[in-house]
Formats: C-alpha cells, structure tokens, sequence
C-alpha cells in the first residue's frame, strides 16, 4: 500500500499549516476570553468540529475552520454541527475571500465569523446565541471534558492509551 504522504500536494501542506496557525490564533482570542477549547472535538453525529469550547457561562462554542475558497464552496456538512453548540463560528485566515459567508447559504443570521493568523484572531460577527436544551448541553459538555482529560493523561503516559472507551470520545 502506498504511503498516503506521498498522494498529498504541496498545497495540501500550506492548508494543514494554515489551518493549524487559524486554530491557534482564535485559541488565544478565546483563551483570553476564558473560553477553552478543544481541537479536532467527535461528535456523536460523526462529524469532527474543528474547534469546540465552553465558555465561561457553560455555553458551547464550535469553530468551522476554512482556509481554501474550494473547501469553504464545497461544505455541505456544516450545519450538522449546529445542533451541538450555543454559537457557531467560522475561522478563516485574512486573505480568504468572506464574501460567500454574507450568503444566504452559510446563514449568518446564526453564525459568526472569526478572521485569525498564528498569532491573534479578531471576530468580525459575533455569533448569535442559539441555546441547546439543558440536557443536550449537559451531555456535550461531559463528552468535551472527557475528551479533553483522556487527552492529557495519554499525552503524559502512552501506555494509558490502550486503556478505556475512547470509542465515543475519540471517534
């Protein structure tokens, strides 16, 4: 089988980096926010939030991340994150075109856009609040937060990670 490195293109890796300094750019304007989050969240849908968090109300955040014009056009998924978060972003960096977001398609009468590099990040539009019920946040919560420890115990000992139910966590 063929390494699946060698199948990527050098764009692929200016994404990922890209990507990866977005992330870190709008972790450092929630940090200061106190809203913590966690990179690449399971959800219990399937899908992967790029960003999610807690902010210090309890409210849960979810950040879409998109940094090529192709990948933000051709996202059809996106709105199976809504239903588990209380506000929805999206993260871009500064030279991607935002016009498609103002759409009536990217519904930004319920999401926000943060614009962030490898250093600092701004909100644009703020995003909305769009409650989740008590119950469904409660369970968010817990799955972010066991996630989050599983995480950190596996990062300080490797031989933990063989160790319980990381099926519903870890996807």
């Amino acid at each position: 089988m063929a390494d699946s490195t060698a199948l990527q293109s050098p764009s692929d890796d200016i994404d990922a980096r890209t990507a990866h300094a977005v992330a870190r750019g709008i972790m450092r304007l929630f940090a200061r926010n106190d809203i913590w989050c966690l990179a690449e969240m399971p959800l219990r849908n399937g899908r992967r939030a790029d960003l999610m968090g807690i902010d210090p109300r309890g409210h849960i955040v979810i950040v879409e991340i998109k940094v090529a014009r192709g990948d933000l056009l051709g996202d059809g998924k996106w709105p199976d994150y809504l239903d588990f978060c209380d506000r929805f972003y999206w993260g871009v960096p500064p030279g991607l075109d935002r016009a498609p977001l103002e759409g009536d398609r990217y519904r930004p009468d319920c999401c926000g856009i943060i614009v962030a590099d490898g250093y600092d990040a701004e909100i644009l539009r703020p995003a909305p609040l769009q409650p989740l019920a008590a119950a469904r946040r409660k369970c968010e919560t817990g799955r972010l937060a066991r996630c989050a420890l599983r995480r950190l115990t596996v990062a300080g000992d490797l031989q933990c990670a063989s160790f319980g139910n990381s099926a519903g966590i870890e996807g």
